[in-house]
């Protein structure tokens, strides 16, 4: 799972801008669908997400051979580099196949959604009495970040501080409940020779992940919400505040020895190889805690906890920042009850088999018992399953280069070569570009 949550961030820095994609679907024609129209069920995804694909494939030959009887399953791929550049084209048709990969950036499919290219899935599933199959912190996260549910939630993670279990046993130490009994025993371990938080400062998010969730913790789950809408600026003092936090952090040393060169893998095997005690990560990292070759502490040694409150904060732990890592749109110009009838059988079934076959956590709920799965996987679903008001990552709302420019600057921000007031003022003036 850590190359393709890779490939997600990379998805981040979109080849068109909304803007653009604006202007050209302002004059959408009202063709069909010439790729996976009405006499497919279409998918147009990158050519490097093969779960997405492998899974319908599966459904198609089995639990869903009806519906892909009346309306084949077809794939098309696109490099990822050209994603944006196809759904600019076939959007500006009116030509999207039933089922596409949505945009990297969120404002981009906003865009497809207020041209009415893309379908209203909570009308369409419940239509199909079948909106009971998605899980509601799932819906929430997406409607959270389009504004409402219009993608299909292939897969989904949720976010927090993972922990070696030993290493907090032999430092006397107990799961923290705020920030400061994080820190704490942050301190501690670095105190016993290792290191507090393994992050990787050259991809950055990792880092600004935790700014995110200082605020939501301090602000509230608007926090950022606030943000977009201009209401509140990051360089309010509130949320400088944030991102003084997380700088005291890194002026600790507790992100260890080089934070500004360690990579995604590096600040993963860092944790799994016992030489920090925490890591904050999504749960796509399962693939790599249930793999024994590449955890050496093993899997029964890691705990998970969401970030923890700040003491009178307006948020709550139970505030965990979740995201789609796979979001799928459906065409709402190819949308008949072929489609629809997919749509339930995948809702139905999606959740089981890409759990079972797959290893992977989606947004679909999974039917009866799926024996075997590994604690840690277990752990999750029962996080999701429990989660009523998710929260975004910090750049969920920004364009691509506030995005950029927010990732660039994590690693200075913690390192001491950039001061928390010149981070906020960075990525805030970067806000109104896309």
């Amino acid at each position: 799972m850590q190359s393709l949550h890779s490939r997600q961030v990379r998805r981040l820095v979109p080849i068109a801008t909304a803007l653009t994609l604006a202007a050209v679907l302002a004059g959408c024609s009202s063709g069909t669908s010439s790729s996976g129209g009405a006499g497919s069920f279409g998918l147009l995804i990158n050519d490097d997400n093969k779960v997405v694909q492998d899974a319908l494939t599966k459904l198609s030959t089995d639990q869903c051979s009806a519906e892909n009887k009346a309306l084949p399953f077809k794939v098309d791929t696109v490099p990822q580099s050209g994603l944006d550049q196809q759904l600019q084209l076939l959007g500006g048709q009116s030509a999207l196949p039933a089922q596409f990969a949505a945009s990297g950036s969120p404002a981009v499919t906003q865009s497809l959604n207020k041209a009415g290219q893309t379908l209203d899935l909570k009308k369409a599933l419940t239509e199909k009495a079948a909106i009971d199959n998605i899980e509601p912190a799932a819906i929430s996260t997406i409607e959270n970040l389009y504004g409402s549910f219009i993608v299909l939630p292939y897969q989904f993670n949720i976010e927090g501080v993972w922990y070696n279990k030993q290493v907090f046993a032999d430092n006397g130490l107990k799961v923290p409940t705020t920030w400061d009994e994080m820190v704490s025993a942050a301190d501690k371990l670095k105190a016993s020779g290792v290191t507090a938080f393994s992050a990787s400062g050259e991809q950055g998010w990792p880092i600004t992940r935790l700014i995110s969730g200082y605020l939501y913790r301090e602000l509230g789950p608007d926090a950022l919400k606030k943000v977009a809408e201009g209401k509140a600026k990051l360089t309010d003092p509130e949320y400088v505040k944030a991102a003084q936090a997380v700088a005291d952090l890194g002026a600790a040393g507790l992100f260890g020895e080089g934070v500004g060169s360690i990579d995604y893998d590096t600040s993963v095997s860092q944790f799994l190889t016992g030489k920090a005690g925490m890591l904050y990560m999504g749960s796509w990292a399962l693939g790599a805690f249930n793999d024994p070759k590449a955890n050496q502490i093993g899997a029964d040694n890691i705990g998970f906890f969401p970030i923890p409150e700040v003491t009178g904060g307006a948020g709550n732990a139970n505030q965990i920042p979740a995201n789609v890592g796979l979001p799928i749109a459906v065409s709402a110009k190819s949308y008949n009850d072929g489609v629809g009838n997919w749509l339930k059988c995948v809702s139905e079934n999606y959740g089981t088999v890409s759990l079972s076959e797959q290893g992977t956590i989606s947004g679909f709920k999974t039917k009866g018992e799926v024996k075997d799965l590994p604690p840690l996987t277990s752990l999750v679903q029962e996080k999701i399953a429990s989660t009523t008001d998710p929260v975004l990552w910090f750049e969920a709302l920004f364009g691509s280069k506030a995005t950029l420019t927010s990732q660039q600057n994590a690693a200075p921000l913690v390192t001491g070569s950039l001061t928390a007031e010149a981070f906020m003022s960075k990525v805030q003036a970067d806000l109104g570009a896309k």
